[in-house]
């Protein structure tokens, strides 16, 4: 299976271009044309199948989570304000860390860092997760699980305060009107965007406390802090303008599915 080296394939996350090739694919656009031209289009979507693992329950418990809290914070009329909607937001990205981001992230942190070794040792997504398990034991796949929820809390926070602040000005005094795909696509975009330049700094830390190099710090605020003084504060923003690209992308079309779901399944029966 090839799922482990096509995540070191793709344009890098932050706190990743490093780890990855030395000297090569350093910029997003060098990136896809070197992968094109070394595997071909289809090279692009190498492990696609290890990303549907994280990414199907990701989504599951993160809108399940969220709707289940906004149906108990909405007002008499059935609006969300932007604050609650805040706290929504940070108790689905809790959820989501706890029960899927954490382990899925700790394992392919662990593959990237395998694949792009001298002698790599996973020979695929369930090998590499046995021999984990096997070594380490489930502790092995919740490394830097504070840092994760503070990643994750803060992202989803921002994404769905910015959103929620979005919906509810466009739609103004009808809290009912209908939201065209193509309005919710440019808020989940504009709310992707605000999650990047909000918790990148988190994002880097997390990726060190799950790497192989994990042992280096005593703790997540440690982790921060030698980070801060052997790299610098641009060390905190690391692969920022690849993953916004991707970022905004996703979180459009995230938002866009997941509203036209909704719609769908008002038509046969009530889920408001």
């Amino acid at each position: 299976m090839a799922a482990p080296r096509a995540l070191a394939a793709g344009a890098p996350a932050p706190g990743k271009a490093a780890l990855t090739h030395p000297g090569k694919a350093i910029l997003a656009g060098d990136c896809v044309r070197q992968t094109v031209r070394d595997h071909g289009v289809l090279g692009l979507y190498r492990g696609l199948s290890s990303l549907l693992y994280g990414s199907i329950p990701k989504a599951a418990v993160r809108f399940g989570t969220f709707e289940f809290l906004s149906n108990h914070m909405r007002d008499a009329q059935g609006r969300l304000d932007s604050t609650r909607g805040l706290l929504c937001g940070l108790g689905a990205g809790v959820a989501e860390a706890v029960v899927v981001v954490c382990p899925m992230e700790t394992i392919k942190v662990k593959f990237i860092h395998d694949q792009t070794s001298p002698s790599p040792r996973y020979r695929g997504f369930f090998h590499g997760v046995r021999e984990i398990v096997r070594e380490q034991g489930l502790k092995g796949t919740y490394q830097g699980l504070t840092a994760t929820v503070l990643k994750q809390g803060s992202n989803q926070a921002i994404r769905f305060f910015v959103m929620t602040a979005l919906r509810n000005w466009y739609r103004g005094d009808n809290p009912n009107k209908p939201m065209n795909p193509l309005i919710t696509g440019v808020f989940g975009a504009v709310a992707g965007a605000a999650s990047v330049f909000g918790n990148t700094p988190l994002d880097v830390i997390k990726t060190r406390m799950q790497g192989l190099e994990a042992h280096k710090y005593r703790s997540t605020w440690d982790c921060g802090l030698q980070i801060l003084r052997k790299e610098g504060p641009k060390a905190f923003y690391k692969g920022t303008i690849p993953r916004l690209g991707r970022v905004c992308l996703d979180v459009a079309i995230v938002f866009v599915i997941y509203d036209e779901v909704v719609k769908l399944l008002n038509r046969v029966w009530k889920t408001d």
